[in-house]
């Protein structure tokens, strides 16, 4: 078994991680607060907005903006918080606080606001993305602004710093929904999903407790060396921090320096690019829960359910040969597939976008593309949106056939570039996999094979990079990989 240290991969972005905690604490003043409230700030609309911060106990404090003005005096620890009613849409407005001293923040503006969250991909620059000499000079959006560690504008002047994903992203909301977008990039390169649940709710999930072994030895296996020195240098690169080595990892270390200091800023939601870490463990056919408890414990910590937006990995390595091809990649996007059971959260399946020999692909301009999809249609209501390429439902055995129904197939499902549909596997109970004959029938596609008498089984694109699989809809997105049997899976990588 081949076993490479991931808590090593990820120890020398650690301590610029914690140098770069999402909020800076608190500015310099008698009343104190995090840095998210500064100049160029995006407040959620629609939603009452929290303030909050510190000052001397008991001291009286005043929050103005817009035409409403509410007070609060703060504990007997100096913390205060005060709610805002919801907003709308309008001019910059002007936010004061006051206390002993007063805070003034210019250049507010109310939108739509989303967190956005994972490692490496969501990290990666606008400037490292594809076609970024045609982006630059384009990026005069002076209404969608990104937060990471100060509030941005986007210019060209300022755009190369964003996150590509997030920027893709947040300029599809722009354009369609013509109201200002505010993106809070929580991103760091190379880090596992077990970084950024709360550590109590993880140890809440009897499923979880292998993962917790494996750190507490230090042998969970992650990225190759290389890899790993690339997501260290990507998080260094963009963060402006040089990676320092020496710091202690455990469980639920960035939840607690990026994801908790945000609480309870209001957003709309949040996207999530990671999994390439946890893809490369022998824990990957576990991210599925992983992900599930990082979303409920995100949730109950803002106290509503707030939409939650998933990349589905993207192809990568050399191109599918056999039938099935258990990498844990494979496992990681039925892991993001399976969140979907939980109300109120999407998915960008991200087949075609990948690279062959790069984990970090350049086209996030059709990432940010199909997140927004998603939101457009879900969470905003767009009627004339697809929210996503052709997702599975229901199975079943008809004459040595296996029928398998898909929802999302708006104008029909369709073998891209017409002629055979590709990239279905069939078995037996044996569970040994052939290439399976598959035909769309409506809202169906029905998979045979000669040498599979009494099928049980179908996996469709069921490897790291599935590159014939051309399953569509008519709206021009891709099916999610998938497969209709539950039987136990192990990270082929690792054998």
């Amino acid at each position: 078994m081949k076993y490479r240290n991931y808590w090593v991969g990820i120890l020398q972005v650690i301590a610029a991680i914690s140098a770069l905690a999402v909020s800076t604490p608190y500015a310099e003043a008698a009343v104190k607060i995090p840095s998210i409230f500064s100049d160029h700030m995006v407040i959620q609309t629609g939603k009452p907005v929290p303030v909050w911060g510190q000052a001397d106990p008991k001291e009286k404090i005043t929050v103005s903006i817009g035409g409403q003005t509410k007070s609060t005096e703060a504990d007997k620890d100096g913390k205060w918080s005060i709610t805002l009613d919801a907003m709308s849409p309008g001019e910059p407005l002007v936010l004061k606080i006051q206390g002993g001293n007063t805070l003034t923040i210019n250049d507010v503006l109310v939108g739509e606001v989303w967190l956005c969250a994972g490692q490496s991909n969501m990290a990666m620059a606008v400037s490292k993305a594809k076609d970024f000499d045609a982006e630059k000079p384009a990026a005069t959006w002076p209404e969608i602004r990104q937060f990471s560690g100060k509030w941005a504008v986007c210019s060209p002047e300022t755009v190369g710093s964003f996150s590509a994903t997030a920027y893709f992203f947040g300029r599809e909301i722009y354009r369609k929904m013509k109201v200002p977008v505010g993106l809070i990039n929580a991103s760091a390169g190379g880090t596992p999903i077990e970084l950024w649940t709360s550590l109590e709710a993880q140890k809440a999930v009897p499923e979880l407790k292998p993962i917790f072994e494996s750190a507490g030895k230090g042998l969970a296996s992650n990225e190759d060396a290389e890899q790993a020195e690339t997501d260290r240098k990507q998080a260094a690169e963009v963060e402006g921090k040089k990676s320092v080595a020496g710091q202690k990892v455990s469980p639920g270390y960035l939840f607690n320096s990026r994801i908790l200091p945000l609480v309870p800023y209001s957003i709309s939601g949040a996207i999530w690019y990671q999994g390439e870490a946890n893809s490369y463990t022998v824990h990957a056919n576990l991210y599925g829960i992983q992900l599930a408890t990082m979303i409920k414990d995100w949730r109950s910590r803002w106290g509503y359910d707030f939409s939650f937006i998933s990349v589905q990995l993207p192809d990568t390595a050399s191109p599918q040969t056999e039938p099935v091809q258990t990498h844990g990649r494979v496992l990681v996007r039925e892991g993001v597939l399976k969140s979907l059971d939980i109300p109120n959260t999407g998915m960008a399946v991200t087949i075609g976008t990948g690279e062959e020999k790069s984990n970090h692909p350049r086209n996030k301009q059709e990432v940010g593309r199909r997140l927004a999809q998603w939101a457009l249609a879900t969470v905003y209501g767009q009627k004339d949106v697809a929210a996503s390429g052709p997702l599975p439902g229901k199975s079943k055995v008809v004459d040595g056939k296996v029928v398998v129904t898909f929802s999302h197939t708006d104008g029909g499902l369709v073998a891209q570039g017409g002629g055979e549909l590709k990239g279905f596997a069939i078995a037996g109970k044996d569970m040994k996999w052939f290439w399976g004959k598959a035909v769309i029938d409506g809202d169906t596609v029905v998979v045979s094979s000669p040498e599979v008498k009494d099928p049980v089984a179908v996996r469709y694109a069921w490897a790291i990079n599935p590159a014939t699989s051309n399953l569509f809809n008519g709206a021009g997105l891709p099916a999610t990989p998938f497969r209709t049997d539950n039987e136990p899976l192990s990270n082929s990588y690792m054998h």
